[in-house]
């Protein structure tokens, strides 16, 4: 059993950045892939960025460049680094961890992780 908690959402003006964090409890989030992925208002759930157990990542396109994932497992902990954010940034993330450990690729499916957080708001103003 894995549970997540997200922290450091907000406000913030277009350009801005911010930092999100992800605190994993449970023994089994080294091995697990984690990811963020967002949900606006309206629309369907989508992949952000996803960290490998192994420290390999993949970002989606629409933040690429801009976003970076990060984990500390010493810490259980996952981060996204959101830089030049814009309007279109605006949505609640969620933290999310893979249902299978070890798996051997970042999937981008909402099905693939059991495991989610609560969800931080993440509002840019322009």
């Amino acid at each position: 059993q894995v549970q997540l908690v997200e922290s450091g959402g907000g406000l913030v003006q277009a350009g801005g950045s911010l930092r999100l964090s992800c605190a994993a409890s449970g023994r089994t989030f080294s091995s697990r892939v984690m990811a963020w992925f967002r949900q606006a208002p309206g629309k369907e759930r989508e992949f952000v960025a996803g960290i490998g157990w192994s420290g390999g990542t993949f970002t989606a396109d629409s933040v690429k460049g801009r976003f970076t994932i990060s984990r500390d497992n010493a810490k259980n902990t996952v981060y996204l680094q959101m830089n030049s954010l814009t309007p279109g940034d605006t949505a609640v993330y969620y933290c999310a961890a893979d249902a299978t450990a070890y798996r051997t690729y970042i999937g981008v499916a909402t099905s693939l992780y059991d495991y989610w957080g609560q969800g931080a708001q993440v509002t840019v103003s322009s």
